[in-house]
């Protein structure tokens, strides 16, 4: 691989807090090591647009406490497309960026993964997504505050159903994967868990919610809102036609689970990565994802974190469905 002297870095798709805390750790770590560090505005998108500035470290001063991204992100179709790509290639050699730094979840790595085979350009990739679902890390960047932000709405949501003896199903992020409502739903005490790797959960809250009637308390259920059983407005729906009785209102989190301030950890771990990205690039690395396992750094190839799936924790299983 040719010397490394200017690298790009970018962030994609869904953002997560944490994002400007690896930004500024890949710019100054970089710059340490005698690298020329730009930002690539906008994702990919910025990519193929040429939206690319130099970043200083300056440039990257009193961002590690916002949540977000300075380089914004978003997600292009255009690149998923041979033409796309190419155009994208010719900007960065128009900046003379030897190496891509991508900081995004399992779409972002995709794209890294064929633009890195068409055209022999390293990449490193960085996990951030609060999802929590790519393979070979135990943590990505941003999982950890939106895991805060859920509880810290859970709780408050639970102050008014006690008041008021209402069950609340509370939707959380999580289209594929449940990560997010099983933590926080043991975190938050839930008396309902519904998530996407589990099956048949709606008859078994059914049979709870059953015996809870004759002594009528409030109930927190969160579901992730790609539950096979259907979103959390479908879930109380059949659960008020099956107890009618029971006074149930349905809260949707959305994207206030991705924005905030980062947590401590979060803003420590993504610190980590962007270090590590740039001394892997450094070592003549390329095509791989940097992770978190067991408190410690690892490489893990970026086709591996796109083809494989990661598993819930299946003592987390157990521990909900004890404490349920």
């Amino acid at each position: 691989m040719e010397e490394i002297k200017r690298i790009g870095v970018l962030t994609s798709g869904g953002d997560a807090p944490g994002m400007n805390a690896a930004i500024r750790a890949v710019t100054r770590a970089g710059i340490r090591n005698g690298l020329e560090v730009f930002g690539i505005r906008r994702g990919y998108q910025g990519m193929i647009d040429g939206d690319i500035i130099k970043l200083e470290n300056h440039s990257v001063s009193g961002i590690i406490q916002n949540g977000g991204t300075i380089l914004q992100t978003a997600r292009c179709m255009d690149f998923m497309k041979s033409e796309g790509r190419q155009k994208a290639y010719n900007q960065i050699k128009k900046f003379g960026l030897d190496a891509v730094i991508v900081i995004g979840g399992d779409g972002s790595f995709t794209g890294a993964t064929i633009m890195s085979r068409e055209h022999d350009v390293p990449f490193i990739g960085i996990p951030g997504t609060i999802d929590n679902d790519l393979y070979g890390t135990d943590y990505t960047i941003g999982y950890d505050t939106a895991l805060n932000t859920v509880v810290c709405a859970v709780d408050k949501i639970r102050d008014t159903a006690s008041s008021h003896n209402r069950i609340f199903f509370i939707e959380v992020m999580g289209k594929e994967a449940g990560f997010v409502a099983l933590r926080s739903g043991i975190a938050c005490g839930a008396e309902g868990i519904l998530i996407p790797e589990v099956k048949g959960q709606l008859e078994r809250l059914k049979k709870l919610l059953a015996g809870r009637a004759k002594k009528y308390k409030s109930s927190i259920v969160l579901v992730a809102e790609g539950d096979d059983e259907g979103r959390a407005i479908d879930i109380a729906a059949i659960t008020q036609k099956e107890f009618p009785k029971f006074d149930i209102r349905t809260t949707i989190l959305g994207h206030i689970q991705r924005g905030g301030s980062p947590s401590a950890f979060d803003r420590v771990t993504a610190s980590r990565f962007g270090v590590a990205a740039v001394d892997a690039l450094l070592d003549d690395q390329k095509s791989i994802m940097i992770g978190l396992a067991n408190n410690e750094i690892v490489h893990v190839p970026l086709n591996k974190t796109v083809k494989l799936h990661k598993d819930v924790n299946k003592e987390l299983l157990e521990l909900a469905d004890i404490l349920i």
